[in-house]
C-alpha cells in the first residue's frame, strides 16, 4: 500500500473518448466476456426461474487487523458483527491489509506469529470468502524492520529464505497466491543488498514452501496518465520473465485522488482511455491482472461514487482482469477514512449505492420464463453460482467462464 496520486473526476466528463469507452464499448465487452449461456431442459411450457447467488469474478476488499478479537485496538463486538454482515453481503474475496506482512508476522527476529492473519482468515472462511496473500516481502526501506536491516548479507539471505518458505508452507491449501515482493519499481532494499537475482531466489523459495503458489508482481503509479511507473513496470515484468522469475500474475494498485484540493502532491491525471491502453499493454503478457488496492479520494461522496461508476466497469470489461479489491470499506478502521464506502457510524456513502447498482444490479442475473415446445429455456447470465428451479424442483449449479455454457436438466 502506497499513495498513488491520480487526478480524475470532473475533467473526464467532457472527454468524448472516455464517454464512449464507458457507455458503449464497455457494455459490449462485458456482454461478451462476463456472460455465458444457461440452457434449462424441462417439460414443455414449464415455468423456469433462474437466480444468481454469487459472482465468479472476484469483488474484494482489504480486511484490517482490528477484525481479530485479540488484535491491538480490536473493533468492538458490535462493530465486528456489522462488519462481517457487510463483508458477506458485498464481497466474495478478501486480502489482509497488514496482518500477513513480514513486519506483523515477525516483529521480533525468530518469533513468528500468525494469530491476526489466522483469525482474519478464519472469519472470512466462515463466510465462504477466499483470500489472497499480501505480501511475502516489501521492497521499500521504510517498511523493513530494523532487525532485518541490521543483518549482514549472508544472514539477510538466510532470513529471506526462512520467510519465503515459512509463510507459503504455513498457508498452503488455504492461500495459494501471494504478492512476491511489494512495489519493486518503487523500492530496492533487497535488490540493493543482495543483488537483482534475489527476486528469482525469493520466488523459488516461496515455491519450495508451496509448489502450487502463484506469485504476483504488485505496484502503484501504473495507471497514471503519462505512466510514471507504467513503462518501468512493463520492462520489469519483461525482465523477470526473461530471466526465469515465475511471475504468474500482475497486480495494479489504484489509490485514486480525484481532487487537487485533497491531493498532497500532484503527480498526474488520467482518463478512461489511458487506463484502457495501459491495461491492454499489460495484457500482452497473457497473465491474470488484478486491481489489488483501490480507493477514491474527492471533495464529496458523490464525486467518489462517480469515479467508481467509470473505473469499476472499465475493469470488469477487461478480459485479463480477474479481481477488483477495494482497500478497505469502513471508516472506523481505514488507511484514509474519508475515502471509505461506509462511514464510522456505518452510514453507507454514495459509493455503496454506485457499487451495489453495478455488482448486484446491472451485473446480476435473475430471470424467469417458460420452456418452449421442446422443453428448453435459454438465457444469458453472468458467470457465477445459480439456483435454478423448474418442474417443481430446485438445483444449484455454476456457470463458468472456462466452459461458457451451463446445461441443466429437470427431466
Amino acid at each position: 500500500m502506497a499513495m498513488e496520486v491520480l487526478i480524475v473526476g470532473k475533467a473526464r466528463a467532457k472527454d468524448d473518448i472516455a464517454s464512449k469507452i464507458t457507455e458503449s464499448a464497455i457494455e459490449q465487452r462485458i456482454e461478451q466476456i462476463r456472460k455465458g449461456d444457461i440452457i434449462v431442459k424441462t417439460k414443455p411450457g414449464a415455468q423456469v426461474k433462474i437466480k444468481q447467488i454469487r459472482h465468479e469474478f472476484l469483488f474484494g476488499t482489504a480486511v484490517p487487523n482490528s477484525l481479530a478479537e485479540k488484535a491491538p485496538k480490536a473493533m468492538s463486538a458490535a462493530d465486528r458483527k456489522i462488519y462481517l454482515k457487510i463483508l458477506k453481503e458485498n464481497f466474495n474475496y478478501a486480502v489482509h491489509e497488514n496482518a500477513m506482512k513480514w513486519y506483523d508476522c515477525e516483529v521480533k527476529q525468530g518469533v513468528v506469529d500468525y494469530y491476526m492473519a489466522e483469525r482474519i482468515w478464519e472469519l472470512c472462511s466462515e463466510l465462504g470468502i477466499p483470500m489472497r496473500g499480501h505480501c511475502i516481502f516489501w521492497e521499500k526501506d521504510e517498511f523493513t524492520m530494523q532487525w532485518v536491516k541490521d543483518l549482514n548479507n549472508d544472514a539477510l539471505r538466510a532470513a529471506v529464505g526462512r520467510r519465503a518458505v515459512g509463510v507459503t508452507k504455513h498457508w498452503a491449501g488455504r492461500i495459494d497466491e501471494f504478492d512476491l515482493n511489494n512495489e519493486m519499481v518503487n523500492g530496492d532494499f533487497f535488490t540493493r543488498r543482495l543483488g537483482y537475482g534475489i527476486i528469482n531466489e525469493m520466488a523459488y523459495m516461496a515455491k519450495a514452501g508451496n509448489p502450487n503458489i502463484t506469485v504476483y508482481a504488485n505496484d502503484y503509479g501504473i495507471l497514471v496518465e503519462g505512466g510514471y511507473n507504467a513503462q518501468p513496470y512493463i520492462e520489469q515484468i519483461e525482465s523477470f520473465l526473461a530471466n526465469g522469475v515465475p511471475i504468474g500474475g500482475i497486480g495494479c494498485q489504484a489509490h485514486f485522488v480525484c481532487s487537487k484540493k485533497n491531493s498532497s502532491s500532484n503527480i498526474g491525471t488520467t482518463t478512461a482511455e489511458y487506463v484502457q491502453k495501459t491495461l491492454d499493454k499489460l495484457a500482452k503478457f497473457n497473465l491474470p491482472i488484478k486491481i489489488t488496492e483501490c480507493l477514491f479520494m474527492a471533495d464529496t461522496d458523490e464525486e467518489m461514487a462517480q469515479d467508481m461508476k467509470w473505473f469499476l466497469p472499465l475493469c470488469f470489461a477487461h478480459p485479463n482482469i480477474e479481481a477488483f479489491l477495494m482497500w478497505g470499506f469502513w471508516a472506523g478502521d481505514h488507511w484514509i477514512p474519508s475515502t471509505a464506502m461506509w462511514k464510522k457510524d456505518w452510514t453507507p456513502t454514495a459509493q455503496v449505492q454506485a457499487y451495489r447498482e453495478l455488482v448486484f444490479g446491472k451485473w446480476w442475473t435473475e430471470t424467469s420464463g417458460k420452456a418452449d415446445k421442446n422443453g428448453q429455456f435459454k438465457t444469458r447470465g453472468f458467470y457465477g453460482d445459480y439456483v435454478i428451479s423448474a418442474n417443481g424442483k430446485e438445483k444449484q449449479a455454476k456457470l463458468k467462464k472456462a466452459e461458457k455454457t451451463l446445461k441443466i436438466s429437470f427431466e
